[in-house]
C-alpha cells in the first residue's frame, strides 16, 4: 500500500456511538432507516437475512458480521417477506457495560444479534467512504485478511459466555474488525478501481492528495500542491485532471465544503465555521458551501439544532 493511502487510513477513526444486542424469536424483522453513521451488525447464533440497500437479501451464517459504512437504510430478518418493525419503535433498557438491550415482541435465547452504531472522523461524503460498497461482509474479505477469523471467533466467545465485562470486550472487538475490514478492502477489494484511489496509489499525485487530506480546511493553491508533487503548474494540473476527473482547485474546494458539512453536523454555528475556513462573510460562504453540496449551510445547522431539542 502507498505511503499516501496509508496516511490517509491512519488520519480515518471510528467512534462507537452505541452498542447493543437483540434476541429476537422467529419470525422477525426490523427495519434500519438511513442515518448518517455507519451500522455494524454480527449474528452470535441463530440465523438471519439482511435487505442489502438494493433491495437484494443476503442470507447471514453464524459467527458473520457486516458493515454498512454509509449506514444507509436495511432490514435484518429471521427470512425473506416479513414486514418489518423499525428498531425506533422497540423499546430498550441499558445493560451494564453501555450495552443497549433492544427488546423484541417475544425473544429466543437461540438468536443473538449484537450491533454498533459507528460515526467516522471524516464527513461521509469523504471520497473513500463513497467508494466503499453498500455492506462489506466478513465472509467475503476473511480469505484476504487472516486476523478477521480470529476476532470473529473471539467475538463469539464474548457473546457466548456472557461474563463480567463481556458487553465492554464485544464493544471493543467491534471497533477492531470493523477497521481492519476497511483496510482489508482498501488492500484486496478495489484492486481495479480508478479515479481517486489510482490517484492516491500514485506515488507522485498520492502525496499531493494525502496532504489535503490531512489539512481538509486549508485553501490550498495550485503552485502549492504542484510543489508538493515536484511539477510544474501546468504539469500537475494536466496530471490530476488525467487520473482524478476535475481541477485541483475544485477538489480542493469539495473537500473544504465536505470539513464545513461535518463541522454542522457536529453542531458548529454556520459564522464560527464559515470564520474557520477563513470566509470574510456568512454570505459568501454560503454561496460556496450550496454550490458544491446543494443546499445552504442553514439546512444541516438546523437539522443538528433539532436533533439537539430531541435529545434534551
Amino acid at each position: 500500500m502507498s505511503d499516501a493511502l496509508t496516511e490517509i487510513l491512519r488520519g480515518l477513526r471510528l467512534d462507537g456511538v452505541e452498542y447493543g444486542r437483540c434476541q429476537p424469536c422467529a419470525p422477525w424483522a426490523t427495519a434500519y432507516p438511513a442515518q448518517e453513521p455507519a451500522r455494524f451488525h454480527f449474528l452470535a447464533s441463530g440465523s438471519a437475512h439482511l435487505r442489502a440497500p438494493d433491495g437484494e437479501w443476503i442470507e447471514l451464517a453464524q459467527g458473520d458480521a457486516v458493515l454498512l459504512p454509509r449506514g444507509d437504510a436495511h432490514v435484518l430478518a429471521s427470512k425473506p417477506g416479513i414486514a418489518p418493525v423499525s428498531i425506533a419503535d422497540l423499546p430498550r433498557r441499558q445493560l451494564c457495560d453501555g450495552i443497549i438491550d433492544v427488546q423484541c415482541p417475544s425473544t429466543d435465547s437461540k438468536n443473538l444479534i449484537f450491533y454498533a452504531v459507528m460515526q467516522f472522523n471524516v464527513d461521509r461524503l469523504h471520497p473513500l467512504l463513497q467508494l466503499m460498497p453498500a455492506v462489506m461482509r466478513t465472509s467475503d474479505l476473511a480469505a484476504s485478511e487472516p486476523s478477521i477469523p480470529p476476532l470473529l471467533d473471539a467475538m463469539l466467545r464474548e457473546a457466548q459466555m456472557q461474563r463480567v465485562g463481556s458487553g465492554g470486550i464485544l464493544a471493543r472487538l467491534a471497533d477492531v474488525l470493523t477497521a481492519t475490514l476497511i483496510r482489508t478492502w482498501v488492500e484486496h477489494g478495489c484492486g481495479t478501481a480508478t479515479g481517486w484511489l489510482a490517484a492516491v496509489r500514485n506515488p507522485e499525485l498520492g502525496r499531493v492528495l494525502a496532504a489535503i487530506h490531512l489539512e481538509p480546511a486549508r485553501d490550498w493553491s495550485v503552485p502549492e500542491l504542484a510543489k508538493l508533487m515536484g511539477a510544474s503548474r501546468s504539469g500537475f494540473a494536466q496530471r490530476f485532471v488525467d487520473i482524478m476527473g476535475e481541477t485541483p482547485a475544485r477538489y480542493v474546494a469539495r473537500m473544504r465544503m465536505h470539513q464545513a458539512h461535518q463541522w454542522l453536523q457536529e453542531g458548529q454555528r454556520v459564522a464560527l465555521v464559515a470564520g474557520r475556513l477563513g470566509y470574510d462573510s456568512e454570505a459568501s460562504f454560503s454561496r460556496a458551501f450550496r454550490k458544491i453540496i446543494g443546499a445552504p449551510p442553514s439546512h444541516y445547522r438546523s437539522k443538528t439544532s433539532a436533533r439537539e431539542k430531541l435529545a434534551s
